[in-house]
């Protein structure tokens, strides 16, 4: 999906559900990331620089306690394999 498939969507209001928004807020970072590397940026300073704006939002919106308590589920989802792209699922 390209973000001008989900402008065109938004404008149609037919992004449906929860899922749909969250695959295209993903479009976008994953073009955002795309340019970054294209450009010569280290992975791992785009890495850390989308961490620092995520958690910097979270923040922002549900406040530090709120956040806090999110990443300390983090390491045992790590571990589950939650966020590896290329696990098998069984």
């Amino acid at each position: 999906m390209t973000n001008d498939d989900f402008s065109d969507m938004a404008a149609d209001g037919h992004y449906a559900e929860d899922e749909d928004i969250r695959r295209a807020a993903l479009g976008f970072i994953h073009d955002a990331w795309a340019e970054a590397i294209a450009c010569g940026v280290d992975t791992d300073a785009v890495a850390h620089a989308a961490m620092f704006t995520a958690l910097a939002d979270l923040v922002s919106t549900y406040g530090e306690d709120a956040v806090a308590k999110l990443a300390e589920g983090l390491p045992e989802r790590i571990q589950r394999g939650d966020y590896s792209v290329n696990r098998v699922l069984q």
